[in-house]
């Protein structure tokens, strides 16, 4: 069983929504962004999505935006995506990791080094967000034939002509982007949410995480009643920027985390996964 399948039925018996937490690997440098990982299941992270650098985020706000160029200069690459994976797995072989990003710097690495490479070094999961189901076959061969789930996005405006096409190949779980718009940016409607959500749920037994627009605690709090999870960036990456080179800012990161969450229900012993 994938480390995905295996976390959403563990937290769904203990009666929990999980808490998936995205930074950017190597923000603010490769070395604390290792550290940040670390520290983000015991402080309450359930699964964790690492943001894979590029030069052209097209569906990022300024925040992810801002990350992205802080890896980038500190050196971050593919090959030191990946090795952050290989160094997170000494420690940690029971947290889900999924890569999100774009399409370019897999095609650069080349698909088929990069599936394998990526199985070996731990990832769990992809989010591609500017590959369209119709697009990724070439991808997915490889991306299957390793066992790495291909996790998809879906939007307010995804129709029920449109949902069964991105629902075909999907796996791990489903990425519901709450808003029309880039990350860290406006709150959802909870109640304008709510039909659609229903709607997918009648068509697909997969893990809905919602993400983009979720801070708070409370947000976290009333987003996780319609979702499996809930997905918190920006408010995140908020407070990594600030960490400097010792260290200092990384208890306003796990702080925040934390009670991030507490308000998603009672955590599993690490023994039940």
């Amino acid at each position: 069983m994938s480390r995905i399948k295996k976390t959403f039925e563990v937290l769904k018996a203990s009666g929990r929504k999980a808490l998936v937490t995205f930074t950017m690997a190597g923000d603010p440098s490769i070395e604390n962004s290792l550290a940040v990982l670390k520290n983000l299941p015991e402080a309450g992270a359930d699964l964790i999505e690492i943001g894979m650098p590029f030069t052209d985020p097209a569906a990022d706000g300024l925040t992810i935006q801002h990350a992205g160029q802080r890896a980038l200069k500190a050196g971050a690459t593919m090959k030191t995506t990946l090795q952050i994976v290989r160094d997170f797995r000494v420690d940690n072989n029971h947290t889900p990791i999924i890569l999100m990003g774009y399409a370019n710097p897999l095609y650069a690495y080349g698909l088929e080094g990069f599936a394998k490479d990526a199985k070996e070094a731990g990832v769990d999961g992809l989010i591609i967000v500017d590959l369209p189901p119709e697009e990724d076959q070439d991808l997915r061969k490889f991306t299957d034939a390793q066992g790495i789930d291909m996790i998809r996005l879906i939007t307010p405006t995804t129709d029920a002509d449109r949902l069964p096409v991105v629902l075909e190949g999907a796996s791990g779980f489903l990425y519901y982007v709450s808003i029309t718009g880039v990350t860290g940016t406006a709150k959802a409607d909870l109640n304008a949410l709510k039909p659609h959500i229903d709607l997918i749920k009648a068509q697909s037994d997969l893990p809905i995480a919602i993400g983009f627009g979720i801070k708070t605690p409370n947000d976290a709090q009333e987003m996780s009643a319609l979702g499996d999870a809930v997905v918190v960036g920006s408010s995140i990456v908020e407070k990594v920027k600030d960490i400097g080179e010792n260290g200092d800012g990384m208890g306003d990161v796990t702080s925040l985390v934390r009670s991030l969450s507490d308000v998603l229900g009672p955590r599993p012993d690490e023994g039940a996964y």
